[in-house]
């Protein structure tokens, strides 16, 4: 009698875990989450860069990470006006911009992001052919990247 109870409460405890990952709703992927690519600034200098990016539906962001892209001066929270371009896949490109950064320090690594943008089921984006555009006062700085980024394109679902 007990065995039967326990195989019951297992049956039913399987059925509303199947049950409840089954109405769960699907949560959009990209593939890799993060990236590194090594970054051309021109006269700014340049080093390696971490593309960090996430998804929901058709709402993306990057945010992008260096501690060898330095800041010459102390730069305040959402100070950076920054466009991110990546290459797409087939031709054409896709931005992501805005103003989003931490407070920065005298000589501390930049980041910016999470900047915004619009994706489509099956992008395949790239910074490699892209470039970072980054707008500190005044100055506009772009970067590029060398090669294509490590381990491969952001593939968007």
């Amino acid at each position: 009698m007990i065995r039967k109870r326990l195989g019951i409460g297992a049956a039913l405890a399987a059925g509303t875990l199947a049950a409840g990952l089954a109405l769960a709703p699907g949560a959009a992927a990209v593939v890799p989450q993060t990236a590194t690519i090594v970054a051309d600034c021109g006269l700014y200098g340049g080093g390696e860069a971490t593309l960090t990016a996430t998804q929901d539906g058709t709402a993306a962001t990057l945010t992008v990470s260096s501690s060898e892209i330095t800041a010459p001066l102390a730069l305040a929270e959402d100070s950076i006006a920054a466009t991110l371009t990546l290459a797409k896949a087939g031709g054409g490109t896709t931005v992501f911009s805005g103003t989003e950064n931490p407070a920065i320090p005298a000589g501390g690594g930049v980041t910016v992001g999470p900047l915004p943008g619009t994706v489509a089921a099956g992008d395949s984006l790239e910074a490699f052919g892209g470039s970072l555009t980054m707008t500190v006062f005044g100055i506009t700085i772009t970067c590029t990247a060398d090669g294509p980024q490590s381990p491969g394109p952001f593939v968007f679902e």
